[in-house]
């Protein structure tokens, strides 16, 4: 597919999703609701404030310095390996960022040129210009492209990396943004090409039209040279949904096989209608906890994440349903394309022209199947990649069967292969090379028993010469949340800053993640989220038992989830952690619906305002349970003012929180950057080097 289909598959970008609206004042007996105020001036004299404090104490160290010069030659390094995608034209495409291009150009090249050793790249936008001459710190977010030839694309633009995005149509042939062309003002927003004349849209209409989650509900039809105030609106979800957005189909000559509304009932239930008439929609016969994948052969694809009912269908299955005979028969029967066995998941499926492919983990390490549709139902075949590694598929065709993956590990370079599907051959097209010299280093697969008896596996970076003493400098990182796995990649970054300095990595697979399909996910919603936090704290444990560190090495990171995550690890158990990075989180788990696009993620958390579930919230919510007289260790917090996914007061109330208290911590707030706190390249290198200067001075000292 072109793009997500479905709000839960937006999740996936190991990012929540949200908005700036809120649903109802701050609470009054809350001394911090102040905080909540965006860009309040109390607020942001808070953040300064603190940034005033906390910028010397971590700049003023002279490894600063060497990890920011480090970081950056990482980040903008011109030997990277181009995240590209696969063009109508048959070219290829990638959005580019360096020390020339700091918010980026949008390129392309052909894929012969690409497989040379300096590929002939064509600049299509340069963003930095743009952003120049419109006096603009535009963040480029997405480009939505037209089929078959993929000339005419809706590009989304970032003030500042919101996810509030402006849409402009862009025309790839001139190289110029399209006069008297589509253009939406700044929403959140969700676009789809219905054909060179039309556009599909949900976006902020005015006053009700959004959900109580910030997102579109309506979605209308947008005619070329029309105002957008005169669309025509084809479907109307309802105002406690998630969200609402169109999904175009195509079949393999680029044409459109199918228009379907994807209705988030919420963050993981969604209403699949297909269109059988002018502005007639009609739900199809599947479970709530589904997601549409693509289409491939007149085959609809969808992985279920809960049993259905009633079938012999099961959570975590991949199956297939005929479009043809679902247009003429909505209780068509799906067939079963794969079934997961217990310790395997899918975690990413593509389309190709006539192939549809998996990325198959087994135990947290990954492989790759191609599958093909023909009269006896759907064969399949493993495609060869090496062992022990991370499969990204990073882009799949449709004009053939080609599909570009990367393969990685914590401690082996990334490496792309141009893999086709139908016959299974690779070929190797780049290779990373070497960030952080990994010789000294080994990877390690651990499992850990939690306390109802689930086994919890994490993985170990650490130093071949390392001594079971208790004294290495250690950091964990988890997520544990909707449904996003954490697969072993390769970071320069953490092998450059941490790993050579003596370090070791560790990365545990904590249950509320995807690492074993749904299942692992569900066993950690709502009421049973401690499962999560047991699970952490049991790899916690682990390491120290095992004497690869100990709580005066031991720190840990997470951020967004993860970032409520190291909130629990901070007010539970903060015997065991001598440093805590707290990136981006959610941490007023009470008040978190009110805050940013918190209603949307009810279905991971729950509803405060239900007695029952706010009891279970109260049990574990950071900010409410921060206690005086208990040994914390002095945590660095950082938000970005600008991050309308997760509300900056919820980093803001954990700073103000333990300053009551009386307890030591640093605090950095970035005014840009969105979600990932940082805007540009040059941001994201200050931020690693931040975080890894925390690190060193409470591990490493």
């Amino acid at each position: 597919m072109r793009k997500a289909l479905t709000w839960a598959v937006l999740a996936a970008a190991l990012t929540l999703s949200g908005t700036t609206v809120m649903a109802q004042a701050p609470a009054a007996a809350d001394p911090n609701a102040y905080l909540e105020e965006i860009e309040g001036e109390r607020a942001l004299a808070f953040a300064r404030a603190e940034n005033a404090r906390t910028l010397p104490v971590l700049e003023g160290d002279q490894r600063y310095k060497t990890n920011y010069d480090q970081a950056l030659a990482i980040a903008t390094a011109t030997d990277r390996i181009p995240d590209v995608g696969f063009a109508g034209t048959g070219s290829l495409r990638n959005f580019w960022q360096d020390p020339e291009h700091v918010r980026g150009i949008w390129r392309e090249t052909t894929r012969a040129s690409y497989a040379g050793a300096q590929p002939a790249w064509r600049t299509l936008l340069d963003l930095d210009a743009v952003a120049k001459a419109e006096n603009k710190n535009w963040v480029w977010k997405a480009a939505h492209c037209l089929a078959p030839d993929d000339a005419l694309c809706l590009i989304e633009l970032s003030d500042g990396g919101k996810d509030a995005v402006t849409v402009r149509e862009f025309d790839t042939r001139t190289g110029r943004f399209v006069t008297g062309g589509f253009v939406s003002p700044e929403a959140k927003q969700d676009v789809a090409w219905l054909d060179a004349d039309t556009v599909l849209i949900g976006t902020d209409w005015g006053a009700g039209s959004m959900t109580t989650s910030g997102y579109p509900y309506i979605v209308k039809q947008w005619k070329r040279g029309t105002p957008l105030a005169s669309a025509l609106e084809i479907f109307r979800g309802k105002p406690e949904d998630v969200a609402t957005s169109a999904a175009v189909l195509r079949d393999q000559a680029g044409k459109v096989a199918a228009v379907m509304m994807e209705r988030s009932v919420s963050f993981f239930e969604t209403q699949h209608l297909l269109q059988v008439g002018d502005g007639v929609f009609r739900p199809l016969n599947l479970p709530a906890k589904s997601t549409l994948q693509g289409l491939v052969d007149d085959e609809l694809i969808f992985t279920l994440e809960e049993d259905w009912k009633g079938t012999v269908f099961r959570e975590g299955d991949l199956i297939s349903m005929s479009l043809t005979e679902l247009k003429r028969n909505p209780a068509s029967p799906p067939s079963l394309v794969l079934r997961p066995a217990a310790n395997q998941s899918v975690e990413t499926v593509m389309t190709t022209n006539g192939r549809l492919v998996v990325a198959l983990y087994q135990d947290v390490k990954g492989g790759l199947i191609s599958f093909v549709h023909g009269r006896g139902g759907w064969t399949q075949r493993r495609l060869d990649l090496p062992d022990f590694m991370s499969v990204t598929i990073g882009s799949a065709s449709d004009r053939d069967d080609k599909v570009m993956v990367t393969v990685a590990n914590y401690i082996t370079p990334t490496t792309q292969y141009l893999v086709d599907a139908a016959s299974g051959e690779s070929s190797k097209i780049k290779t990373l090379p070497a960030r952080f010299d990994a010789s000294k280093h080994v990877m390690t697969q651990y499992w850990v028993t939690s306390n109802d008896g689930t086994r919890i596996p994490y993985f170990v970076v650490r130093p071949l010469d390392m001594k079971e003493d208790g004294a290495t400098p250690t950091l964990l990182y988890a997520y544990g949340g909707f449904q996003i796995s954490m697969t072993p990649s390769y970071s320069g970054t953490i092998g450059k800053l941490w790993l050579e300095h003596g370090g070791a990595y560790v990365v545990a697979n904590i249950r509320g993640g995807g690492e074993f399909g749904p299942k692992w996910h569900n066993a950690a919603l709502k009421a049973d989220r401690q499962k999560a936090y047991d699970d952490f704290f049991a790899v916690s444990e682990d390491l120290i038992r095992r004497k690869i560190t100990s709580p005066r090495r031991l720190g840990i990171m997470g951020g967004s989830n993860g970032g409520l995550l190291m909130g629990v690890a901070l007010t539970q158990r903060p015997e065991l952690y001598h440093a805590i990075v707290i990136q981006v989180p959610l941490f007023d788990m009470l008040g978190y619906t009110r805050l940013g696009a918190g209603a949307s993620w009810i279905g991971e958390y729950g509803d405060p305002d239900i007695p029952a579930e706010r009891s279970w919230l109260a049990r574990y919510s950071p900010y409410q349970n921060l206690r005086a007289g208990m040994a914390y260790p002095e945590v660095y917090i950082d938000t970005s003012t600008k991050d309308d996914r997760v509300h900056p007061a919820h980093a803001r109330k954990a700073a103000a929180g333990l300053k009551a208290l009386g307890y030591p911590f640093l605090y950095y707030e970035n005014i840009d950057g969105g979600h990932s706190a940082a805007a540009n390249l040059n941001e994201a290198a200050r931020r690693s080097a931040l975080e890894f200067t925390y690190l060193a001075q409470k591990l490493m000292d």
